[in-house]
């Protein structure tokens, strides 16, 4: 059995939790943040982030494109949870956390937690090897894409 491991990063969002769900739920807003490395995009043609929906993020690695397929597992008001088997096993989460903070300005606390296993044990030597530092900085760069998206007038 192999064990799990979790990645958490969390940023602050000078806007309402409404804008910053938008941000993470909705296709067009999604790729303007996203790793240009990675392609989202839905199974059924019809991009959702209702419970049972699937999609997949596809690697723009030439000749391989490895595919993770998603489809989430949990959805409320500022909470998407996307769970995906294939080369990762584990799930995706995204939270977001009004902040009141006395002002009349809306503040948001964005919390994305990757939590996985890679059961195929040459995948997982090569992951944390060669990748794992790279995925954590990737996380933080796509938070603050994701806060530059949310924080530009609407």
């Amino acid at each position: 059995m192999t064990s799990s491991q979790i990645l958490e990063q969390s940023v602050i969002i000078n806007t309402s939790s409404t804008i910053v769900e938008q941000c993470i739920t909705e296709l067009h807003l999604m790729h303007q943040w996203l790793n240009p490395v990675l392609r989202c995009e839905p199974v059924d043609e019809i991009w959702s982030t209702e419970v049972g929906s699937h999609s997949r993020f596809i690697i723009q690695v030439p000749l391989l494109y490895p595919t993770l397929n998603v489809v989430v597992v949990e959805r409320q008001p500022g909470l998407i949870v996307w769970g995906f088997e294939g080369f990762f096993q584990g799930c995706d989460r995204w939270e977001c956390q009004p902040l009141n903070d006395h002002t009349l300005l809306p503040c948001t606390l964005l919390i994305n937690r990757f939590e996985y296993s890679i059961p195929n044990p040459i995948i997982s030597w090569g992951f944390n090897k060669f990748a794992l530092s790279w995925t954590q900085k990737d996380m933080e760069a796509q938070l603050q894409r994701l806060k530059q998206v949310a924080e530009r007038p609407h």
